[in-house]
């Protein structure tokens, strides 16, 4: 039974000196282990969704606006009332392409033709024009993705508008 005790003991003893260690030998190190990671709010991104699809009702287009996190994980889906269901992928894959490439969905389109092929078979990822950057003081922390007007330019300026439109909550620090 002691010998179990004595075991116990060293270990103990064996982690409070390595901790010790770690303690005093790089303290920057722990430091720098963790990250801060800047996040869009679910209040403030469902604005940005409500806008785009407002933004382009008034236009006359039915569409969908998702935004996704800057891990591309969808965050807001808004589905206005008369687009068709295929519209909620497009959006979604629209927006992810604008995090795979850190630009709007059509300069990647546009600057990477030569894979647009490839690229579209990329499961979640569409090269086409209606996702956009969502900024915060110069930080990537997510994407808006629309679909659902008669063309992805379209699309696209309902995307722009609705983000330029909370710009200056993006820009807080």
């Amino acid at each position: 039974m002691t010998g179990g005790r004595n075991g116990f003991g060293r270990w103990l003893a064996a982690g409070m000196v390595m901790f010790a260690f770690s303690a005093f030998v790089s303290p920057g190190a722990a430091a720098s282990d963790v990250v801060t990671v800047k996040r869009l709010a679910m209040p403030l991104a469902a604005k940005i969704a409500e806008k785009a699809v407002m933004t382009c009702q008034a236009q006359g287009y039915a569409v969908t606006a998702v935004v996704v996190d800057r891990n591309g994980d969808p965050q807001v889906m808004m589905r206005g009332t008369q687009a068709n269901r295929f519209t909620i992928q497009i959006a979604t894959d629209k927006a992810r392409a604008v995090i795979l490439s850190g630009v709007d969905s059509s300069v990647f389109r546009h600057n990477r033709e030569d894979i647009r092929m490839e690229m579209d078979h990329v499961d979640g990822v569409l090269m086409l024009d209606g996702g956009v950057r969502i900024d915060s003081v110069g930080t990537l922390v997510g994407a808006l993705g629309v679909s659902g007007a008669p063309g992805g330019e379209k699309d696209e300026a309902c995307a722009k508008a609705a983000v330029a439109a909370f710009v200056g909550q993006l820009d807080l620090p």
